[in-house]
């Protein structure tokens, strides 16, 4: 009988100044996976874990760490600049990597077949979130952004977007963001920024402001699915996440599991750890098969791999998205305001 494992390297957040808690769930997701697969029999695959703590540096070097410990394939990551550190390395050293959650259209700077992503690219969720915007009577829209190349790539995908459907997209400075948004008659204001500083103090100054009650507070990447978002203040801040109406009957089963071992709800970020591995699993278990053979019922639907205009890796093409934000009256529940 066969023993000897199959490894699987994966890259999470799990310290600061990563996102700790997606980073978590990830780990949860690839793990609970991970056991689902082995109990079914076949050749044992077994999890290499190194933290990213959300330095790009960091996971080039755990990329060629583990390539040379042998490593079947990679998996994971939730930080979209981290994620695409990992990606060129995986690349350069032709290693098979499935991105879990980051979103960055351009992970990699050209084509490659080493790179497969189940994440929506960035600029299908935020049209997503800009129709939904526009839909609520929403066309003056203030941006609070970090520098990053990843808010950059957000903020030009919403200007360019709204632009061309008769919004306005309109930076703002962060730390003087009441003024601006009253003397810009900006109806709605998007966070693009780390959390808890400065987007908390950015929600209170908002909320606390007399002359902007009517004002929306967006923040479309989704750190509100997360429970440190989890407070009066911060309710009734729509965001993306990718999850559909109804779960899969896995995915019914992966919820109950992951909701007992993490003592709450799983976020879509779990689910996209649970359905890496099943991707991972198919593949390296079936010699010879490729990206573009995968054919998966996930947590979250049947998946499978093209290639898509724009994208230079090979591309899951119809994740499920949906709008939603915190019940303010009930902030632990969910409501969904919107759906793509």
């Amino acid at each position: 009988m066969i023993t000897d494992s199959v490894r699987i390297g994966v890259l999470v957040p799990l310290t600061q100044p990563g996102w700790a808690e997606a980073g978590e769930h990830l780990l949860a997701g690839l793990e609970l996976a991970i056991r689902d697969v082995n109990n079914d029999g076949g050749r044992p695959l077994e999890l290499v874990v190194r933290d990213t703590a959300a330095d790009p540096q960091r996971a080039e070097a755990a990329v060629d760490e583990l390539a040379d410990l042998g490593v079947a394939a990679l998996a994971g990551e939730y930080h979209s600049v981290v994620a695409r550190a990992a990606a060129a390395r995986a690349d350069s050293r032709g290693l098979p990597f499935l991105c879990s959650s980051a979103v960055l259209d351009a992970l990699t700077d050209d084509p490659t077949d080493w790179v497969a992503r189940l994440a929506p690219p960035q600029s299908r969720g935020w049209q997503i979130y800009a129709d939904f915007l526009l839909s609520a009577g929403h066309t003056r829209i203030a941006v609070a952004a970090q520098a990053s190349v990843y808010w950059a790539s957000g903020t030009r995908i919403l200007r360019d977007y709204l632009a061309s459907r008769g919004g306005t997209l309109i930076e703002v400075d962060p730390e003087a963001v009441c003024d601006e948004l009253v003397d810009n008659r900006a109806t709605a204001l998007l966070l693009l920024v780390g959390h808890p500083d400065p987007a908390l103090s950015i929600v209170q100054a908002v909320r606390g402001d007399h002359r902007l009650g009517e004002v929306l507070i967006g923040a479309p990447a989704g750190q509100p699915e997360f429970a440190e978002w989890a407070t009066p203040d911060t309710a009734g801040i729509p965001f993306l996440r990718y999850l559909p109406e109804r779960l899969t009957p896995l995915g019914d089963r992966v919820e109950t599991t992951l909701r007992e071992q993490l003592g709450r709800a799983p976020s879509f970020v779990a689910f996209e750890g649970y359905d890496t591995i099943a991707v991972l699993a198919d593949m390296l278990r079936s010699p010879g098969k490729d990206w573009s053979h995968v054919a998966v019922e996930g947590t979250r639907g049947k998946i499978h791999f093209s290639r898509m205009p724009g994208i230079s890796v090979w591309q899951w093409a119809r994740p499920p998205i949906q709008v939603v934000d915190r019940d303010p009256a009930e902030p632990d529940r969910f409501r969904v305001l919107g759906t793509g």
